[in-house]
């Protein structure tokens, strides 16, 4: 049997090192449970930044907010990823509640129950906002199908994970957001109604994920769809003195599109007149696209629109469309595709200008098109 010699220096050094290595585990794990703890927002005015719109008040022995057309934020709470949820009574009449986050100014993701669609393809939707206008026509495919409960309280969770966000009603999971549409990766928290709903049992669970910067969505890799317009600031619209003559006497800014093609105007361009749905005033702007042909040809232009166009092909104009929310019924929603509307383009042999004036009041401004 060999016995090794440990002078005492060292033996305190391992001693000293193993202590150390202990407390740190314990700190970060302590850490992870902290940055993982649910903290519960009672529904008292201390905890929220709001005005008139929301009232504070014991209903049904819980503490709630009754909410009607707005949006209140916790105090000094910024969220980046976790979990989201609150209680919501049920509701019959036309009515809109949900929950938003990552708030930065006038921008934000929000997702909400249209609790007077219970068991409608549209009964819970998605929709980023940008410059205060909600955008949730664009997006047709972030939204689900729910039955909601009829007495009682409807429970709305989301759970964000940097880029994606699922949903969940009632305990069962409805709908993955895939892509997140702001740029934003933190923000304020809250809640949003249009018309009048009660809230209850907020709760906020950060999670510890790795940080990962929200980017612009990459360009498409089908080389027909058109992945950069230029664009003017917007205008207000009247038909009657609009000029198409100044079309090429604008100033234009280029702007890339979604991987889709999707343009969502809102993003980059600010009205004069936002956030009153339906009471907006018509605003304009006017995008072009530049093409080169080496030979008299014709391209097919597929496209879509919100909410309606003017198409001009080298200052004349060949296209006019309607595609406005209840444009064409009560249950017309205007969403967009871009193999909606097809245009057969005679170009001459050298440089073309396409013009689209893009005209909208609310629910989501927006072109996509391509060429063939």
């Amino acid at each position: 049997m060999i016995y090794q010699f440990i002078s005492p220096d060292i033996w305190k050094k391992k001693v000293m090192i193993r202590f150390i290595f202990s407390i740190f585990t314990l700190l970060s794990f302590q850490s992870t449970i902290a940055q993982n703890l649910e903290t519960k927002i009672n529904m008292v005015p201390s905890n929220w930044n709001y005005s008139k719109e929301a009232t504070f008040e014991k209903f049904d022995n819980r503490e709630t907010v009754l909410l009607n057309n707005g949006r209140i934020t916790v105090k000094n709470h910024k969220f980046e990823n976790g979990i989201i949820e609150v209680d919501v009574l049920a509701n019959g009449s036309r009515s809109f509640a949900g929950i938003t986050f990552r708030k930065q100014n006038e921008n934000m993701e929000e997702v909400y129950m249209r609790l007077h669609k219970s068991n409608q393809v549209d009964a819970v939707q998605y929709t980023p906002i940008f410059n205060n206008e909600s955008n949730w026509q664009l997006y047709k495919e972030y939204q689900a199908l729910v039955s909601f409960k009829k007495i009682g309280w409807n429970n709305l969770r989301v759970e964000v994970k940097n880029k994606v966000a699922d949903v969940f009603v009632n305990g069962k999971k409805i709908l993955t957001i895939n892509e997140l549409k702001t740029n934003q990766d933190r923000g304020e928290i809250g809640l949003f109604a249009l018309f009048s709903n009660r809230f209850s049992n907020f709760k906020i669970t950060t999670t510890n994920l790795l940080e990962q910067k929200i980017v612009d969505n990459d360009i498409s890799t089908n080389s027909s769809i058109i992945n950069k317009w230029l664009v003017t600031k917007s205008k207000l619209y009247n038909e009657e003195k609009f000029n198409y003559k100044s079309l090429y006497n604008e100033d234009y800014v280029e702007i890339k599109t979604e991987r889709s093609g999707l343009l969502p105007i809102s993003k980059h361009i600010k009205k004069s007149s936002s956030g009153n749905f339906e009471q907006n005033k018509e605003e304009y702007v006017i995008t072009q696209k530049n093409i080169h042909v080496d030979s008299d040809q014709i391209k097919l232009f597929s496209f879509d629109y919100s909410d309606k166009i003017i198409v001009y092909l080298n200052g004349s104009p060949i296209f006019k469309g309607n595609n406005a929310f209840r444009s064409k019924g009560l249950q017309y929603q205007g969403h967009i595709d871009i193999n909606s509307n097809k245009l057969y383009l005679n170009l001459k042999k050298g440089n073309n200008t396409l013009h689209c004036i893009i005209i909208d009041k609310a629910n989501g401004w927006g072109l996509i098109g391509k060429l063939d």
